[in-house]
């Protein structure tokens, strides 16, 4: 499990409970923006929620805890997975466009052959851009090639959003409120995709999108973690762990349930995860979680049920 926060005691001001969650490398994911879901993906555009439940004879209750996405950690179809910041070369670029701008700028169009007149800073650009791009492939790579149940490479447990980006044109010289397709990389298109992008996450500050540059530090949004993925293919580490700090007390629980459910929809959807908690531990709950759509499909919870009066050392 990721750590809940440093220190000791309870927290103050807070009387909430905290969540941490390990959720299995089959976890599925919603797939990228605008394109079929493929092995272990779900459609857009779903939402998780984690279901407390209190069992009653005559009639069982079930509240939502709290709400999730689940998402490829870079979404390359997103049409806001671009640069942002004073530290980029070109604000509002379209990542996917970044070596070719760069291949643009520089004139070198084949790094094992560059032109005569080629510096030594042109030729590391270049060389940098490749690195990110071949990077960024890396990110999307299975950490299992032999699992065709598991979502691609790194998965992230991120704030849930029903918002949407605006329509991208169909070409570069498109109306002032869509946004410049991915190939369009001049200034001027940059400049518009990054108004329209940042205009559209001011005024909706859950819709998550990724970036490259800072795995935990997304463009918009909130990261909670990620799914558990025994080896990633960029460094050959195990990540995974999610956590969640909600507002209820969450004592005097039967059960938990994890669904999915189409944005807009009221009812909880379907069935994830459910589990009952283990005996607690010095005010831990333990949840082993299975699923009733795939037994091999497992999550691991714990839950401190009251931050505000909690004595746990974490």
């Amino acid at each position: 499990m990721v750590a809940a926060i440093a220190g000791s005691g309870c927290v103050d001001g807070f009387k909430g409970s905290n969540i941490q969650i390990d959720l299995s490398p089959a976890t599925p994911a919603q797939a990228p923006i605008g394109m079929a879901p493929g092995p272990g993906e779900l459609p857009q555009p779903i939402h998780f929620s984690i279901y407390a439940i209190q069992e009653d004879p005559v009639q069982n209750r079930l509240f939502e805890v709290t709400r999730f996405e689940v998402h490829h950690i870079v979404d390359k179809t997103s049409p806001c997975f671009i640069d942002v910041g004073e530290h980029v070369t070109y604000p509002g670029l379209h990542v996917t466009s970044f070596l070719p701008r760069v291949e643009q700028d520089t004139g070198i169009a084949d790094p094992s052959n560059p032109p005569p007149g080629a510096t030594d800073l042109q030729k590391e650009l270049v060389a940098s851009a490749i690195a990110r791009r071949d990077t960024i492939d890396k990110l999307l790579t299975p950490f299992n090639p032999r699992d065709s149940t598991a979502p691609a490479g790194l998965v992230a447990v991120t704030s849930a959003s029903p918002a949407r980006y605006p329509a991208v044109a169909s070409d570069c010289n498109g109306p002032a409120d869509q946004i410049p397709p991915p190939a369009c990389m001049d200034d001027a298109s940059n400049k518009r995709r990054l108004a329209l992008c940042q205009a559209t996450w001011k005024a909706n500050p859950d819709l998550w999108e990724g970036t490259d540059r800072v795995l935990t530090a997304p463009l918009n949004g909130t990261t909670h973690g990620m799914t558990l993925v025994p080896r990633n293919a960029v460094s050959g580490t195990p990540v995974g762990g999610a956590q969640f700090f909600v507002d209820n007390a969450l004592g005097n629980i039967d059960a938990y349930a994890i669904y999915f459910q189409a944005d807009g929809m009221d009812t909880p959807g379907t069935q994830l995860y459910f589990g009952r908690p283990a005996m607690p531990t010095r005010g831990v709950l333990h949840v082993h979680m299975t699923s009733p759509l795939n037994p091999a499909l497992t999550a691991e919870m714990a839950v401190f049920t009251d931050l505000g009066q909690d004595d746990v050392h974490f």
